[in-house]
């Protein structure tokens, strides 16, 4: 390519920014890979001689691409294949997957250049063109391309390390501890199928995993507990100072400037996730707090609940309850049964799963740009003004399952609870997957034909429902584009 058409295609870019949304591009992705992942499991046997109907296939591979991991069938029913398609779904569609698939395309489509000192300067500035039509580049601009080349590496060999090395230990877990391994062989599971789904789910935030039963045949085995709640950390709430401690760590070994400069200039990298130190400092304290708190008050409140824990001694029940806590933000993986504990509980699990990620409690100044008067024109102000806030579509979304599961709710009252319901959709909505069941032993008219189950709550739902919580956990997969909805209200 000669130099003329170099800086002609340079200056074209800006155009393709332009007209580029990035939610249609992350909307297109989700439903591409749900609509694809539907017709995988679609054309794959199970292990039952009734398959899932379609909207149940299509429900379950929205779930996974989505990582929210509601269900409405059991995971068992589910062939070795299809238990690696859904391993696929929730890979492809993790958030640190699909930001560093962002951020690779990015770079190539980036149509200006940042000055590490300054302000971003245009291509003009950065290009010398002399009567020989030669170019020279900076050494600022090639040592930020050689950062952000490296930084998305970097974020590879993240995922890439941590799915492995988790998915090794898992495996050599449920190898050489016979009663996790017996549980496995007596219900048919392949071994290296459970690692590398359970390590990949629990990675990904997504909270499947291939037993019905999820984590409660696994509660006594603390060894495997304790490395999955480092997996769910690591590639969810703490994603950013993990990120960040590697490079740190990398940039003592090896010495490299181009790790530097990206510790240096995180804000000037393009990459979301790359958060300044102080920020993941707080980042990581506000996570601790929060798993404290519902520590504090879980165990109060359950510690001596029969039946719930089955026996185990005081480390194991500390390990469980950790591992229980840890995942109501965004995983969902459990080793108890949510609809017996305490209702207080379960308010405070609601909470947690509506919280953002990267919540932090950092009591400094945050400089916000003025959505009015910035040159974006009238009409995008009047649709930021017209959206509302999280809140207000949750509460929309709510209503409307209340509306098509009317009947259920007059006739089984004590499983179609409106805090069950709620708990559901915030459930879907924070891609985490809790959900408190249905049992059969709570009807008050009894259905003699009615069989226990071990799928979520949602499976009880009617077909019109269960669309509905489809869109919530779109929706939900896709709320950092809508967070600042609501500002036009002003309830004071």
């Amino acid at each position: 390519m000669s130099m003329l058409n170099l800086l002609d295609l340079l200056r074209s870019q800006p155009l393709l920014m332009a007209a580029a949304n990035p939610f249609w591009p992350a909307l297109s992705h989700f439903l591409t890979l749900s609509l694809l992942g539907f017709g995988a499991l679609k054309v794959t046997r199970t292990r039952t001689s009734s398959p899932p109907n379609h909207l149940n296939f299509f429900f379950t591979a929205v779930s996974a691409a989505t990582v929210s991991s509601m269900s409405t069938v059991e995971m068992e029913v589910f062939s070795n294949a299809q238990l690696l398609i859904v391993t696929l779904l929730m890979f492809l569609g993790g958030e640190v997957f699909v930001s560093a698939a962002a951020f690779h395309l990015s770079r190539r489509f980036s149509s200006s250049v940042k000055n590490p000192t300054g302000p971003a300067r245009s291509i003009d500035s950065e290009l010398e063109i002399g009567h020989g039509r030669s170019m020279t580049v900076t050494d600022e601009f090639v040592n930020h391309e050689k950062s952000t080349a490296l930084l998305g590496r970097v974020v590879v060999g993240y995922l890439l390390a941590a799915n492995l090395i988790g998915s090794l230990f898992v495996f050599l877990y449920v190898t050489l501890v016979s009663r996790a391994r017996h549980v496995l062989e007596s219900k048919g599971i392949n071994l290296v199928t459970f690692s590398i789904f359970t390590t990949v789910s629990t990675f990904t935030n997504c909270g499947f995993i291939p037993t019905n039963e999820n984590m409660i045949v696994f509660k006594d085995s603390s060894g495997i507990l304790l490395a999955l709640v480092a997996q769910v950390l690591l590639g969810g709430c703490l994603y950013p100072a993990g990120l960040r401690l590697v490079i740190s760590g990398m940039t003592k070994v090896t010495g490299k400037k181009e790790l530097r400069y990206i510790l240096n200039n995180y804000s000037e990298m393009g990459y979301p996730h790359l958060l300044s130190g102080v920020r993941c400092r707080y980042l990581a304290g506000t996570a601790a707090g929060f798993v404290i708190l519902q520590m504090i008050i879980f165990c109060s409140l359950e510690w001596n609940s029969e039946g719930l824990w089955d026996g185990l001694n005081p480390y194991r029940k500390t390990v469980a309850a950790l591992f229980q806590v840890t995942n109501s933000r965004h995983t969902g993986e459990s080793v108890v049964d949510i609809s017996v504990i305490s209702p207080a509980i379960l308010v405070l699990f609601v909470v947690m799963m509506y919280l953002p990620p990267y919540t932090t409690f950092l009591p400094m100044k945050n400089k916000e740009m003025d959505s009015v008067g910035n040159g974006k024109g009238k009409r995008q102000h009047l649709v930021g003004f017209l959206k509302f806030s999280q809140l207000s579509y949750l509460a929309i979304f709510i209503i409307l399952i209340c509306i098509t599961e009317k009947q259920q709710l007059r006739d089984d009252p004590l499983n179609f609870t409106v805090l069950n319901i709620t708990l559901e959709v915030i459930s879907a909505y924070g891609n985490v997957g809790f959900s408190t069941g249905y049992s059969c032993k709570r009807q008050l008219k009894a259905d003699g034909s009615c069989k226990d189950a071990w799928y979520g709550f949602v499976g009880r739902w009617s077909g019109k429902g269960k669309f509905i919580l489809i869109l919530v956990m779109i929706f939900g997969r896709l709320k950092s584009f809508s967070m600042h909805g609501g500002r036009a209200w002003k309830l004071s």
